[in-house]
């Protein structure tokens, strides 16, 4: 039960860093923070305790079995993860080299 309480504590770190903070990479830091304690919660879901491989044979029942559809779901939003932090730190890049500074405040003085 402890693991899930550390993974809401990791999930309401990264909230506040996407709430409270001005800077853009670290609203990205916080982004990622939040994609890993899903992905920490998702795994913990379909652990069991002294789990096997879900790898069948003819003839054989296995007891003790690992969930693997979490593992295939966890699997997949690594990629999407991974693919969304590339595109806000593509885009952080670019607004740096426009503006010349990651603070959100400043950035919504200079537009017009």
């Amino acid at each position: 039960m402890s693991e899930y309480f550390l993974c809401l504590i990791l999930f309401c770190t990264g909230l506040y860093c996407i709430l409270r903070k001005r800077n853009i990479i670290k609203i990205i830091v916080g982004l990622a923070i939040i994609e890993y304690s899903v992905n920490l919660f998702l795994i913990l879901i379909g652990y069991r305790f002294k789990g096997r491989a879900p790898i069948f044979a003819l003839g054989q029942e296995i007891p003790n079995m690992v969930d693997p559809l979490p593992q295939a779901v966890v699997l997949t939003t690594i990629v999407i993860g991974l693919a969304v932090i590339v595109v806000a730190v593509a885009l952080s890049v670019r607004i740096y080299s426009k503006y010349k500074t990651f603070d959100i405040t400043k950035i919504r003085r200079l537009r017009g």
